[in-house]
C-alpha cells in the first residue's frame, strides 16, 4: 500500500507564490509518474502538473509558466512550486502517483488533499 500526505495549502493573495509538497510512503518499488490534480467547486478534476520517473513533465494550459513540478524519486517526494496566483486557482489540490502492476496496467493513488485559496 502507498500512502500520499500533501501539505503547503493556505490563503496567498493574488500574484503570491505557494508550495505545495506530497510524500509518499508504504512499501514502495518504483513510481512512474507523480504530480497534481485540483478540483474547484462544481467543476471536474482538472490536471494541474504531472512528472515521470525520468524527469519528463507535462502541464495543464492553465499553469504552463506559472508552475512548476520538481521530483525526488530517491525520497518519494514531489513538489508544486505555484507563482503568480490567481483567484482562479482557487481549489483543493490532490497529490496522484501512479505505479506498475501487472504488464500494461498500472494503479493510481491519491492523496486527501490540500486546500488552496487565492484572493483578490
Amino acid at each position: 500500500q502507498v500512502q500520499l500526505v500533501e501539505s503547503g495549502g493556505g490563503l496567498v493573495q493574488a500574484g503570491g507564490s505557494l508550495r505545495l509538497s506530497c510524500a509518499a510512503s508504504g512499501r514502495i518499488f518504483k513510481i512512474d509518474t507523480m504530480g497534481w490534480y485540483r478540483q474547484a467547486p462544481g467543476k471536474q478534476r482538472e490536471l494541474v502538473a504531472v512528472v515521470a520517473s525520468d524527469g519528463s513533465t507535462t502541464y495543464g494550459d492553465s499553469v504552463k509558466g506559472r508552475f512548476t513540478i520538481s521530483r525526488d524519486n530517491a525520497k518519494n517526494t514531489v513538489n508544486l512550486q505555484m507563482s503568480s496566483l490567481e483567484p482562479e486557482d482557487t481549489a483543493v489540490y490532490y497529490c496522484n502517483a501512479v505505479t506498475p502492476r501487472l504488464i500494461a496496467t498500472t494503479q493510481a493513488y491519491w492523496g486527501q488533499g490540500t486546500q488552496v485559496t487565492v484572493s483578490s
